[in-house]
Formats: C-alpha cells, structure tokens, sequence
C-alpha cells in the first residue's frame, strides 16, 4: 500500500459515484444515498492519500498505458498535489453528508434529469484529481477539459431558466479560452523540452522572453479559471445557479485547482522566476482583492454575494503568491517561502469557509425557498443550528482571531511587511500600498458579512416563505458542521497544518523553511520571535475567561431591568419594513465608491392629485453592474460580432464559389509544401 494506491482508489470511487448514479431516474435513492457513499470515501482516500504524501514528504511516479500507444499517461503524487488532494478530499466528504438531505427536493422535478446530476458531479471530482495526478501535458489538458465541461453540465442543470442557459454557455466559453492559452503555454515548453513529459518540460532551456511569452500564457489561463480580475465575468453568473453542493464545490475546490496549476507551472516546469512576473501578480491580486469585496458588497442575492467573494479571496491568495515569487527572485528565499506558504494556507482556508457558507446558503434556499437577503429575516430562529454553523463561515471569511481566515491573512501581511529588505525602490513603494489595500480589503468584508448575518439571521422575517421555514436535516447540518469545526481547529493550532505545509517549498525551491512554529506548537513566528508572534490558543484562552468574568460579575451584580416596546415613533408595532435592508445598509459605501460600478438609480414620487404637496408612493429603482461589461466584455463581443458578419460574407450559398474556394486553398497549399 502506497500513497499513490489511495489517490488511484480516490479517482475510482469518483467513477463507481458518477456510474451509481445512471438508474437514479428509476432509484432515485442511488444518487442520495450511493452516490453520496461514493463520494464520502473518494473524499477519505483523497485526504488519506494527501496526508500520506505530505507527512513522509515522497514523490511517487507511475506509467499507466492509456491513450495513444506512443504516449502513456505520466502520473505523479508529490507533496504539493497531496495537499490539494487533501483540500479536494475534505470537501469533497464535506459534500457527501450534505448532498442526501440537499437533494431530496429534486428527487420529485420531472424536468431535471437525477442521472446528469450524479454523473456529472462524480466526473467533475474525478477530473480534479486526476489533473492533481497528471505529470505530462497530455494527461493534464485531458483531466482539465473533463473538469471544465463536466461543471458545464452542473451548471446547466436547472436549464429551464434562460439565465442559467446563459451563465452555463459564458462560462464554458472563458473555460475554453483559458484551456486554449494553457496549451498554448505548455507547447512552448514542450519545444523547448521535446517532449510532453513534466520532467523535459523542467529541463528545457528558455530564454527570459520565451519564458515571461510561457508565463504570460499560463497566468492568463488559469487566472481565468481561477476568476481573477479583469477575468472574472464568468464567476459571479456561473457558481450561483449551480445546485448549492455543487457551487461549495466548484467555489471552494475548483478555483484552487487553478492555483494549483499557476504554482505548477510557475515554481515547478519554469523554475528560474522573475520579480516582474511576480509584481504582475500581486496587482492583480490587489486588484481582484479589493474589486471582489466591494462587488460583493452590492449584492443581495446570497450565492451571488459569496461568489464575488470568491474573486476577493483569490486575489489574497495571488497576493501572496506574488510576494513569494518577488521575494525568490530578489534572492531571499526565506520570506519567498513566507508567502508561498501563506498563499497555501489561505487556499485550505478559503476551500473551508467558502464551502461551509455555500452548504448554508443551500440550507437557506433548501428550508425558506428564497436567496435574496432583502426578502430574508429571523432565520436565527427557524434555523438555529445552521445559523451557528453559518456565523463561524461569516467570521473565518472576515478574517477574525481565532479562526483559520486570519492565520492566513495575517502571515501573507508579514510577508508584506518585508518589503524595506528589497533592495529595489519601486518594490518597497508598491508592496505596502498592496498591504493597504488588503487591509482595507479585510474591513470591508468583515462589513459585508455583518450586513449578510444581520439581514438574514436577525430581525423579523420580511415574508411568508422565511416565516415557514425549519431546520434542515441531520445530514446537511453534519456537513456544515464538519466544515465549522476545521475552521475553528485551522485557526486555534496553524503550527499543525504549516509543519505539513513546509514539504512544499522544500520540494519546490529546494530551499528548508524557516520554522514558523520554532517556539512550539503555542507561538507562530514567521519571521522571528521579536518581529512578530501570534497564538491563536492564547486568543481562545483570553476570550474564554472574558467570557466568564463577565458571567459571574453578572450574576454577582444583578442588574433589575423591565422589558418594553422600545420607542417607535408612534407609528405602532415594529414591522419588517423598519428594518434595514440589503441595499440600505451598502447604501454609504456605494456612495464613497461610485467610480467602482456602473449605476443607475431613479426615484419616481407619485403625488396625491387633490393634495400635490403630498406624496402617496415613492418608487426607487437601482441597478448596479460590474463595470469590466461595459469597459470590456461588450466591446469585445460587438467586434467579434463585427467580424463575423464580415466573414459570413463568404457564405454565398453557391456550390460553384465553394469549389473555388477548396481549389485555390489545394494550389496553396501545394505551392507552401513545394
């Protein structure tokens, strides 16, 4: 038995939960319950394999003899695709204990197919571990594809909405894009190489311009799968029409098996890495960190929020890259490793929470039928055990002590904060403007995510679905509940999961990390003890006597008290409309941040006709758009169109001018082969 024994096992427990599904139509308990069962081992072994690779930091390699008889399927566990499998596979077990509960209202539609959901579900996981696996460009653009339009079929799969015939298409589209320019980026390696193996592709000898031409190529590529900014359009319009198990999937794993690539690539094919190539990606990450959150901020539909908040979180995680690689070049590999393992935690993190606050907004749409926050209210009530599990996601996300969000955050700004060790004075200017933005970054998400509890969970309920609504079942809380306790336990011991983590830059850059967790297991030094030290242990510890401090000096100090109506005005009883909405309460940052969007707002009053001085009804519209549609997604698609109409031209409908046409290309061609 061998690591790669279980990741093998992991990729046919994929498979058997995918073919499980087929008869769903006519056992419909095979996709709630077989599937399901599939899928919580493929997450087991993923992790078990994972754990393995990490813990006795190997690399494995294996031929199997599949595909062209010239060209075999190069396989490879090291310890950096065993960390994602570990990510991979915790959600993916996350997954499986929610999915039976989840799934048991489209058990009874007649227009969606059972068969296509499971199938495609167990395909799309098997097609992300197995592009982990991959070890030559063959195997890993055919995993890539399969990944891609397998979620294609998910997320078409309630297609008798335009909308998500619309999203699913866009989406495919970019997927394409981006899988053309990553070949394009491994062909260049592989001319150089001379071969489609990883192990040419590490030998080959480029230039610095083929190099930044390879890299360019790639960024662009799994930066569009990834959803950075301005590559993102796909994101917010795909992962929310998913069914909600499906989009903690394609949110929380999908997006870092693109990260996963671009450190492939970056740190392992190409090697000798360039400052450049890493300011590249720091301003995007910036960039895509703070246009994610205030994005995130304006919407009230809750899918559609978390997946802004996605292009938020991965610009943290191309941060922190972007500092490792720029640190690597400037030839300090030790704060170099500092990012890098900073851009990994937050990538295990980010998975965690963001998979844990769509499995909620599943709960959610799954118990009250609605997903916009401005039709939402008092579900603190009606889903007690969920809202919990939901607010441990607000807080990781918003990056607060002691959960796992801020470990992460607060190492890559320890490595921020390096910059003054750079000898170059453009880099210590940008570096900690970059920092700034991630801090502001930090505030305004921990405010939309005040915004999202409040609105939701607090208050009164602003309609009669919310006002019906009961706790989800035992299932779909267990998979919450995983997830909300590896948040807190990723957050109160990091030391535990950077020690594993330190196989990584070992493997990659060859260089032996400075020992965050030199102090022991309580202390986390990134840098050394007099800089800076955190412990997460000590924060649980301070907060927990707080806590109860002040429970017995209040039960010591009784204060007499009287419940009453609190003043309202003398309009009468409180009532849902004297609540704040969703988008009264981003009201004020709209205001300060209006360049960021396109908005168009209008306010019409409607006057009384005897008593003009009176006005009887005031309607308010708003619409608010990503501006990257106006600035560049529509000027694309009218010259695409422009071009197209021009060369439709040609298609004169005449059999005569199609003969011409293939006897002059012949006579070219000829004459370019002579």
């Amino acid at each position: 038995m061998s690591p790669l024994i279980l990741a093998y096992l992991s990729l046919f427990c994929a498979l058997a939960s995918g073919i499980t599904a087929l008869n769903a139509e006519r056992y419909p308990w095979l996709l709630r319950y077989g599937s399901s069962i599939w899928l919580g081992l493929c997450g087991l072994l993923a992790v078990g394999a994972g754990g393995w690779s990490l813990i006795d930091e190997i690399s494995l390699i294996d031929q199997v003899r599949l595909g062209l008889p010239w060209l075999h399927w190069h396989l490879k566990l090291d310890p950096l695709s065993g960390f994602f499998f570990i990510v991979v596979g915790l959600l993916v077990l996350a997954v499986s204990l929610y999915a039976p509960g989840y799934l048991q209202e489209y058990v009874h539609s007649k227009i969606r197919s059972l068969a296509s959901l499971g199938l495609f579900t167990g395909l799309f996981v098997f097609g992300m571990l197995l592009v982990l696996l991959a070890d030559d460009a063959f195997v890993f653009m055919v995993a890539w594809e399969l990944m891609s339009v397998s979620s294609y079929f998910l997320v078409v799969y309630q297609h008798q909405h335009s909308a998500n015939r619309r999203a699913a298409f866009l989406y495919l589209l970019m997927a394409h894009m981006g899988g053309l320019a990553i070949l394009l980026g491994f062909g260049v390696l592989a001319s150089f190489g001379g071969s489609f193996t990883f192990e040419a592709m590490r030998a080959a000898n480029l230039s610095l311009a083929w190099a930044s031409i390879a890299f360019a190529l790639t960024f662009f590529g799994f930066g569009m799968k990834a959803g950075m900014v301005p590559l993102h359009a796909w994101l917010p319009e795909a992962h929310p029409v998913a069914p909600s198990h499906i989009s903690a999937l394609m949110s929380g794993v999908m997006l870092k098996i693109a990260i996963y690539g671009l450190i492939r690539f970056t740190y392992d094919l190409l090697g000798d890495i360039q400052w450049q190539w890493g300011l590249a990606v720091l301003i995007i990450g910036s960039a895509s960190t703070l246009l994610g959150v205030l994005y995130a901020l304006m919407q009230h539909d809750l899918k559609r929020l978390l997946a802004y908040h996605s292009v938020e979180n991965i610009g943290i995680i191309l941060m922190g890259l972007g500092l490792s690689m720029i640190f690597i070049s400037a030839g300090q590999p030790a704060l170099g490793v500092l990012g890098l393992i900073a851009a990994l935690y937050h990538t295990l993190n980010h998975a965690l929470f963001k998979g844990l606050l769509f499995l909620g907004a599943g709960a959610v749409l799954h118990a009250s039928h609605e997903n916009d926050l401005n039709n939402m209210g008092g579900l603190i009530r009606r889903l007690p055990q969920t809202a919990i599990f939901f607010l441990i996601g607000c807080l990781a996300i918003s990056g607060l002590p002691p959960l796992n969000g801020f470990v992460s955050e607060w190492l890559t700004f320890q490595a921020a904060l390096q910059a003054p060790s750079l000898a170059s004075g453009v880099l210590r200017t940008i570096i900690p403007i970059t920092a700034a933005l991630l801090a502001l970054s930090a505030a305004l998400a921990a405010a939309c995510f005040v915004k999202v509890y409040g609105v939701a969970f607090l208050g009164v309920a602003r309609g009669r679905k919310v006002e019906h609504a009961h706790e989800v079942d035992t299932g779909m809380r267990a998979g919450m509940g995983l997830l909300a306790v590896l948040c807190v336990i990723f957050g109160i011991f990091p030391a535990a999961v950077i020690n594993l983590i330190d196989a990584i830059p070992q493997m990659l850059l060859g260089v032996k990390p400075v020992s965050a967790t030199a102090q022991g297991w309580l202390w986390l030094t990134p840098i050394s003890p007099r800089v800076a030290s955190y412990s997460a242990p000590l924060v649980v510890i301070g907060i927990v006597l707080f806590a109860l401090i002040s429970y017995v000096l209040m039960r010591a100090h009784p204060v007499k008290f009287r419940r009453g109506y609190p003043w309202d005005c003398g309009f009468g009883a409180l009532n849902s409309r004297m609540q704040y909405t969703a988008t009264a309460f981003s009201m004020p940052i709209r205001r300060i941040f209006a360049p960021v969007w396109d908005i168009t707002e209008q306010i019409e009053e409607l006057h009384n006709p005897t008593q003009p001085q009176r006005t009887e009804i005031i309607r308010h519209q708003l619409h608010i758009q990503d501006k990257s549609w106006s600035r560049l997604y529509e000027p694309i698609g009218k010259l695409v169109i422009a071009a197209a109409r021009r060369v439709s031209r040609i298609q004169t409908g005449s059999i005569h001018t199609y003969l011409a046409y293939s006897f002059f290309t012949l006579l070219l061609l000829l004459w370019v082969v002579t």
